[in-house]
């Protein structure tokens, strides 16, 4: 595989193993807004997409009751289900060999760029970025091509020819592709094997080990 001198990481999934807090504050959300509790398959789809849209898509809510149920989640979240989370083993290390060999290392995520940038403190992982870039709170910013471009655009980057960008779900391929970039799909997060390859992703990585050896042992 190419060796890329660029990496874009989404967080969700692909860092951090966040499904308990997210799935939490779902769950506020819905006892909040006074909603049927969704089964367990329908709320493992929050993980990944951005909030709002999931809100639709998922439970069927309109403009209005989303908002609601988004200032519900963000009751829950800042407080509580934010630390509901845990950094794969390896990652890390990754980031930390990333960096020492000289690579240019960029968080794009959908998660609000202020609960990102408190994640990566949490677990004392900050310094391993050059910019630690997410959506907005005002969902101006949250289209995952959008945070992307954004993340580009904040890092400096503008030769797109050794850059990658690594997630676990659909949207992150997809948004990579809308800015020319390719995708390695991170199977060991929320997304599977078919999901990522169906939405184009050059490579996939069983296992963090596996995302290692992709992205520094060519």
């Amino acid at each position: 595989m190419q060796q890329y001198q660029t990496i874009l990481f989404d967080l969700d999934g692909t860092l951090t193993d966040s499904a308990p807090g997210i799935l939490n504050s779902v769950r506020h959300a819905c006892r909040k807004l006074q909603l049927d509790m969704p089964e367990e398959a329908t709320l493992r789809r929050f993980l990944g997409p951005p909030l709002p849209s999931s809100f639709r898509e998922y439970l069927h809510l309109d403009e209005n009751d989303t908002a609601r149920a988004v200032a519900a989640f963000r009751e829950y979240y800042p407080e509580k289900g934010i630390f509901e989370n845990e950094v794969y083993p390896g990652i890390p290390e990754l980031l930390r060999d990333l960096k020492a060999a000289g690579k240019t290392v960029v968080m794009a995520t959908s998660k609000p760029e202020i609960f990102a940038k408190r994640i990566m403190a949490h677990f004392s992982l900050e310094d391993c970025f050059d910019a630690i870039c997410g959506a907005s709170l005002d969902e101006s910013r949250a289209d995952k091509g959008e945070v992307i471009a954004y993340a580009l655009r904040t890092a400096g980057v503008k030769d797109l020819r050794n850059v990658v960008m690594v997630g676990d779900r659909e949207h992150d391929v997809k948004g990579a592709a809308r800015n020319g970039l390719p995708c390695i799909g991170a199977v060991y997060g929320y997304g599977s094997a078919e999901e990522l390859s169906a939405a184009g992703a050059v490579a996939l990585a069983g296992s963090v080990q596996e995302l290692h050896a992709l992205l520094l042992e060519n």
